[in-house]
């Protein structure tokens, strides 16, 4: 009888709960790690281990001694330099080099690597300390974005239109790092949206790549947050010039097999620019989406991969109509009371999926971790998709009081 594989998942999100019911449809055993007991992916695992998914030595050592045959980091950005190094160090099947996965999980590193390399790339600098942030700034051209090399999930993240706003900037972004390192980069202009997606890379090869539209909430308490996606994306002519730079950049740094969170705009100046690109499922649903919307199921090839199992079903396929996720919010703090949603909506309800209960308390939109839930929306036409997207408000409703 064959030993059942065991996988670990570095994190406790709500985002996690449909990789365990994955992992687990495969017959695995799902571990799930970090220092938080109460997170909510810690109610479907096997196995809960306590350590601090950004330690990576403590990760080993709990890896070892649970005979682990794999290990991701989905959705959880600060786990994913800590499962590499664990793929390294026991042999297990590896996304790509550990040093390889640092660049990318590291925006000074990265930035770096992409100008080295001649991408597209805005001029950046980075910084250990407050003082000399504040004492180099001859060179900086505003708008700027002021962020930590290391946070996800918008944490940290400011844009700044002037010199006045730069003490305050760094303070918020020294505070989110988890290094103490920020980055000073030129705010790129983006023409329509940005995308903020899903792709997978097997053995080398991007065997499937989606770009979407990121749309934002500039009423939200931070305007920097996703607050809702939507597939195609607004600059198809640029994306093939994209798919051809992203698999040029993942074969200079010689990655494997993986799913990645990929993010990419078409500035105003013409010129396309992958501003992130990290091994691992992006937050927000983004895998749940793209299986809904072409049928390829990225999850469960992840979690294959990850203990060495043969992945299949990674191909190109087009998006069957136009789609949308609402990241439901609240506007303010308080007592969540109500999703109302518009019966005259012109699109298919496809899921609705509320983490709070009437006369739960939420908060104001800071960050990822403030979402209450999300809405799965399917339209027959971008006409019908834009109605909504660029007036949520008139069609769907968060009440709070």
């Amino acid at each position: 009888m064959n030993k059942q594989k065991k996988i670990m998942l570095l994190g406790g999100i709500h985002y996690l709960r449909p990789v365990i019911e994955a992992a687990q449809e495969q017959g695995y055993y799902v571990i799930t790690a970090d220092y938080l007991p109460d997170n909510i992916a810690h109610k479907y695992s096997d196995e809960y281990c306590n350590v601090n998914i950004v330690d990576k030595e403590a990760v080993l050592r709990a890896a070892q001694e649970r005979k682990i045959d794999g290990i991701i980091s989905f959705g959880v950005d600060p786990g994913v330099v800590a499962a590499a190094y664990v793929q390294e160090k026991m042999g297990l099947p590896q996304m790509g080099p550990y040093e390889s996965v640092r660049i990318l999980q590291n925006k000074d590193l990265f930035r770096k690597f992409l100008k080295d390399n001649n991408f597209n790339v805005p001029e950046a600098k980075s910084y250990t300390t407050k003082e000399a942030a504040l004492s180099d700034t001859e060179w900086m051209n505003f708008p700027m974005i002021v962020k930590p090399t290391d946070s996800a999930g918008s944490k940290g993240v400011t844009r700044i239109d002037n010199i006045e706003e730069y003490d305050a900037a760094l303070d918020y972004a020294f505070d989110k790092s988890i290094s103490g390192t920020v980055i000073v980069e030129e705010f790129v202009d983006k023409v329509g949206c940005s995308s903020d997606t899903d792709s997978f890379l097997l053995n080398g090869e991007l065997k499937f790549v989606s770009f979407n539209a990121q749309h934002f909430d500039e009423n939200a308490a931070n305007p920097y947050t996703p607050a809702a996606y939507s597939w195609p994306s607004t600059f198809i002519e640029h994306e093939e010039y994209l798919k051809n730079e992203l698999q040029r950049l993942l074969t200079l740094l010689n990655m494997q097999t993986s799913v990645f969170n990929i993010e990419t705009r078409v500035a105003s100046n013409g010129k396309p620019y992958i501003m992130e690109c990290t091994p691992r499922g992006g937050g927000n649903r983004l895998c749940e989406m793209l299986r809904y919307a072409t049928g390829v199921d990225l999850i469960t090839a992840q979690v294959r991969a990850a203990v060495g199992d043969t992945v299949e079903g990674i191909e190109q396929k087009p998006y069957d109509g136009h789609w949308a996720e609402i990241i439901l919010h609240a506007d303010k703090d308080g007592a969540f009371k109500a999703l109302e949603v518009s019966q005259e909506i012109p699109a298919q309800i496809i899921e609705r999926d509320l983490w709070v209960k009437k006369d739960d308390r939420v908060k104001a939109f800071h960050g990822a971790n403030d979402a209450i839930g999300t809405l799965v929306l399917r339209f027959e036409n971008e006409t019908d998709l834009s109605s909504v997207l660029y007036q949520p408000t008139k069609w769907i409703k968060v009440v709070v009081e």
